[in-house]
């Protein structure tokens, strides 16, 4: 079975036999959710691709105290997948992001968009911090080394001149739009670039205005799939399809 895995931050310097702690929420975590005990291994990462296996070796009302066994510096992927989701409502885009998590996305770019119901409007902080606690626990969930940032949220034009610069730097901008006629599974430049970006329109969709200005911009329209997609669920898919088509693209290449 996996070692459950907790966040913080002492780790990027921990060393095997070097004491390490879980302090806080972290601490209550593993003590009197995941009911944690002396004697049992666990990973402790910093959120930022360092993580130790640990042996607990005591527990008090404050802390989860370990001994370090084994330190890995795990590298960052070598094409990081950026998940730009519109804002949705009934918490579909905090679904996305969660899922998206687990699926390994490297980052998310929160977007109000032309026909984005929700606003976060004076909330930009409190939505940000809402979305980080997510990402936060699905990385812990699924064991990664990483936790994805949240950014702040951007305009339709503030995006646009995001993706113009990423795709100078050798970025692929796929803008997935249920009228593309052109299938994510046959956009080539996905194996070879430095970085893919993945757009994800409300639950109205993206507008034609929204659509031109980020093709004008350097994004791929694509088609996901025959059928329509929840906003819940199109960024996962798209994420799924990317991975999948760079690890056919490695196999072709050995």
């Amino acid at each position: 079975m996996t070692l459950p895995l907790f966040l913080a931050g002492p780790a990027a310097t921990a060393s095997p036999g070097s004491s390490l702690a879980l302090t806080g929420e972290e601490a209550r975590h593993a003590a009197q959710v995941r009911r944690i005990r002396t004697g049992e291994e666990i990973y402790i990462s910093d959120g930022a691709g360092t993580r130790a296996t640990c042996t607990v070796t005591d527990i008090t009302k404050r802390e989860v105290l370990t001994r370090v066994l084994e330190v890995e510096r795990i590298a960052a992927p070598s094409c990081p997948i950026t998940l730009v989701q519109a804002l949705a409502k009934g918490g579909r885009d905090e679904q996305a992001v969660e899922t998206a998590t687990e699926f390994g996305a490297w980052d998310f770019l929160p977007w109000q968009s032309e026909r984005t119901v929700v606003r976060w409007r004076g909330k930009e902080e409190k939505g940000v911090a809402r979305w980080q606690a997510v990402a936060r626990a699905a990385a812990k969930q699924s064991r990664r080394a990483y936790v994805p940032c949240v950014h702040e949220p951007v305009t339709t034009n503030q995006l646009t001149a995001q993706v113009s610069a990423a795709v100078e730097t050798g970025a692929c901008v796929l803008v997935c739009h249920e009228s593309a006629s052109l299938p994510l599974t046959q956009v080539a430049a996905v194996a070879s670039a430095q970085a893919v970006w993945i757009i994800i329109g409300p639950e109205g969709g993206i507008s034609s205005g929204e659509l031109a200005a980020l093709e004008k911009a350097g994004g791929v329209p694509v088609l996901l799939a025959p059928h329509v997609l929840r906003a819940a669920t199109a960024g996962p898919y798209a994420l799924a399809t990317v991975h999948a088509l760079r690890a056919t693209a490695r196999y072709d290449r050995d």
